[in-house]
């Protein structure tokens, strides 16, 4: 299959290439299971088109504030912010200030007694009191244990129990359900590498073996051919996929 959708028929496209079935491909089946986690996990922390943002909307609990950290899914590759959605105490919706004053501008420029620079302005004057007098919570995003540690904004309650607060996160695309993973160019190219050099790694140990009809074993060449194609595929996925680095001021 010439457009692979699951873990096996990517596996049977890479061994393909690498000459398969004419050529026996000296790897075991754990081995290559190994090699399409990795070319996976690969593609998934560089690649931008691997992953897609995601509004996760969680409820606090009194768990939550004990601990000073919530839990998020395991295929939150990482998170951008934490916005508060709404306050048990009574200072959202439309109670809020801010939107009593949006409110009251919008039906200004309705009446033409504005126009909309003037509302423009004010939603900015309103965004620059909000950012230096409230801000966004303060977080740290630990992915190895799945969990969003806040920094004051449970001990100085600014956050409550049973507020919901919203997470911007960049969520890993799943390929069981998304299949055209399997089909991505670089997925294909680089599961191929993986597996040659590790066919390369195998045969080693048996450099310079002669077998019937003169033939010699050359596990060295395929192991640094495919060491170099492997770099190749990896600095073309940096320089060309990944997403760019966020910077923090402050």
């Amino acid at each position: 299959m010439a457009k692979p959708n699951s873990r096996q028929t990517l596996i049977d496209y890479s061994l393909r290439r690498l000459g398969d079935p004419v050529i026996e491909i000296n790897v075991d089946d754990d081995q290559l299971e190994d090699r399409v986690d990795e070319a996976l996990q690969y593609y998934q922390e560089y690649n931008s088109d691997a992953t897609k943002r995601v509004y996760l909307k969680h409820q606090v609990t009194e768990t939550d504030i004990t601990n000073g950290y919530i839990t998020v899914n395991t295929d939150v590759l990482f998170v951008r912010r934490v916005l508060p959605a709404g306050s048990s105490s009574g200072g959202s919706g439309m109670f809020n200030i801010k939107y009593q004053m949006m409110l009251n501008d919008f039906a200004q420029v309705g009446s033409f007694a504005g126009n909309l620079a003037y509302f423009h302005q004010m939603k900015m004057h309103l965004e620059l009191i909000d950012s230096q007098l409230t801000g966004l919570p303060q977080i740290d995003f630990v992915q190895n244990e799945g969990r969003v540690y806040f920094h004051g904004e449970f001990e100085d309650q600014d956050i409550l129990p049973n507020d919901w607060i919203i997470v911007e996160a960049m969520q890993i695309i799943d390929p069981i359900t998304h299949t055209n993973v399997y089909n991505d160019m670089f997925v294909k190219e680089y599961t191929t590498a993986l597996i040659k050099q590790q066919w390369g790694a195998n045969l080693i140990k048996f450099e310079g073996m002669q077998l019937p009809g003169g033939v010699t074993l050359n596990g060295r060449q395929i192991f640094d051919d495919a060491t170099t194609e492997i770099e190749k595929l990896r600095e073309a996925l940096r320089l060309e996929h990944e997403l760019p680095v966020d910077f923090f001021i402050g």
